[in-house]
């Protein structure tokens, strides 16, 4: 997003974070998506609500009239602000209420009680995709219609996770953010532990950590980042040892692999 829309974003985004009912956060939620849905569909309706000639008040109306009785007070209440702001172009609005509907169902599980859970089942859900090939490139196929992909995530999640996890793993499958199935669960991760006010540690480790290392890696991350951090870790017995810790674009790689391939490069530079 540009400026403009940018600020439009985060004027809507606020008043998202004073709402402290979770099922009606929740509704409010899935109705803001299936209109996302709508202005996808419908580009001469997404340039009209994000038309400058037209009043913010104007754009407001024009959509909760177009609406109707087909959403909640919440979902209308936080649709008409979001409009009413200015966007630089229809495919920030556009980006802004995907984005908008996606964080209303952060904000639910965490009114909740539910966001931590979330955020972990998501994570497993990714390393479970990731570590099929089969798995991944068929829940991964943005060329395959939506629908069947969504049928995989329900025959892996219906029952088993929490239904905000997936409501977000579905939203991963449509490319939430314009990435990759892998890249906008991250993402999706990410927010999760934003909104729990934690930075995400993405751990690569050889063999699974005891809660005492966790524990101690998770403090010794919080003192270098001054703030909790969320642990992630992955098994993957390639790296022979040591870990791998990747926070944003920070890489602390402490990995036998890794000190192997060094001492392998040193060699070959002689």
């Amino acid at each position: 997003m540009q400026g403009a829309s940018r600020e439009s974003y985060a004027a809507t985004r606020a008043e998202l974070e004073q709402l402290t009912d979770a099922s009606a956060l929740a509704t409010a939620a899935e109705e803001i998506l299936a209109v996302a849905g709508l202005l996808r569909a419908e580009p001469r309706l997404r340039r009209a609500v994000s038309d400058p000639a037209r009043t913010g008040e104007e754009r407001s109306q024009l959509l909760v009239g177009l609406l109707g009785g087909q959403i909640g007070a919440t979902a209308q209440n936080l649709l008409g602000s979001l409009v009413a702001g200015r966007w630089s172009s229809p495919v920030d609005l556009l980006d802004g209420t995907e984005r908008l509907g996606v964080e209303a169902l952060v904000v639910a599980a965490d009114r909740a009680g539910e966001l931590a859970e979330v955020e972990d089942e998501l994570f497993r859900f990714g390393q479970i995709a990731g570590g099929d090939s089969a798995l991944a490139a068929a829940i991964g196929d943005s060329t395959a219609p939506v629908q069947r992909r969504f049928d995989l995530v329900d025959q892996l999640l219906n029952g088993k996770a929490k239904p905000a996890t997936v409501l977000l793993a579905k939203e991963a499958v449509k490319g939430f953010g314009g990435r990759s199935f892998a890249g906008a669960l991250t993402r999706l991760v990410e927010l999760a532990a934003e909104q729990r006010d934690r930075s995400v540690a993405y751990v690569t480790v050889a063999q699974p950590m005891s809660d005492a290392d966790e524990a101690k890696l998770g403090e010794a991350l919080a003192r270098r980042y001054g703030r909790e951090v969320a642990l992630k870790v992955t098994v993957d017995p390639k790296v022979l040892g040591g870990a791998r810790v990747l926070v944003g674009s920070d890489l602390y790689d402490g990995t036998v692999s890794r000190r192997l391939s060094d001492v392998r490069n040193a060699l070959a530079a002689k």
